[in-house]
């Protein structure tokens, strides 16, 4: 095990860091920061935007075959590319499926760096660890372009296909582009990936967002961790199903905004009791 190489791309608009607060954004498997994009923008009004890739995903550097790290490991990673843009800064999070289990370790091995934490259509464990190390498997042997038709029925709610084809299908290029052994090795990590027995450590202020729509993780999910998280909420979002953020970005960028802004009030009224 190792920590993996990832590579940052920045969402927002202003050239310098340091005007408005932090965010980052986390990415679901298969996908880049594309699918942040129109969120992003919007949360760029009001706040730094940096997204990070997967190994071998979009910008991120391909693996080697052997390539193995934790979804921890993943987190370790995310606080070492912020450090190289902005050290020492402390930063809201939020990320979809894994990128979203990225945040679940952060607030636990990291905590002192989150100013919040949104988990979108994401979990603690995923349903069917075991089929992500055979899925691994499959994908290192023959690539990425296996996953297309499944991915695309998990992704996105019944009609975004045809909806939104551009949308949609700059996401399933993006997983087609993937390199196999980085997708592999993220499988690998969502595999033995499982905090539920930590979840109720999590003491940054934190929000679940579910799909409607998302057959990965429902909004039961998103509810059982909003209920251990020590100041926690979940929120389902109505026709939408794993990837939320493209699906819903308006949605989904106002949900995060009223949370950062949350937090921060929470965090300012605290430090005004002292």
């Amino acid at each position: 095990m190792s920590v993996p190489q990832i590579r940052a791309v920045r969402l927002s608009p202003r050239e310098q860091l340091g005007e408005k607060d932090l965010v980052v954004l986390g990415p679901s498997l298969g996908t880049s920061t594309a699918m942040w994009d129109a969120a992003a923008r919007l949360l760029g009004e009001d706040y730094d935007v940096l997204g990070w890739d997967l190994p071998g995903h979009g910008v991120s550097p391909a693996a080697e075959p052997d390539t193995a790290f934790s979804l921890g490991e993943l987190a370790d990673a995310v606080v070492a590319l912020v450090d190289s843009i902005a050290p020492g800064i402390a930063f809201h999070y939020a990320g979809d499926s894994v990128g979203g289990a990225t945040g679940a370790e952060l607030a636990l091995r990291h905590p002192e760096r989150l100013l919040s934490l949104a988990m979108i259509c994401s979990s603690p464990r995923f349903n069917g660890a075991e089929g992500y190390a055979e899925r691994a498997d499959l994908v290192a042997a023959q690539g990425t372009a296996i996953r297309l038709q499944a991915s695309a029925e998990i992704w996105f709610a019944p009609g975004f296909l045809g909806e939104h084809p551009a949308e949609s299908s700059r996401l399933l290029h993006a997983l087609r582009d993937a390199d196999r052994f980085g997708y592999a090795a993220v499988c690998r990590a969502i595999a033995a990936y499982d905090v539920r027995d930590r979840f109720a450590e999590i003491a940054v202020p934190f929000l679940a967002i579910a799909g409607e729509f998302d057959s990965v993780c429902p909004f039961s999910e998103a509810q059982w961790m909003a209920e251990r998280a020590r100041d926690g909420r979940a929120v389902e979002v109505p026709g939408v199903a794993h990837i939320a953020p493209t699906e819903n970005p308006v949605a989904v960028a106002d949900l995060l905004r009223e949370h950062f802004a949350r937090a921060a009030a929470d965090e300012n009224a605290a430090e005004g009791a002292k």
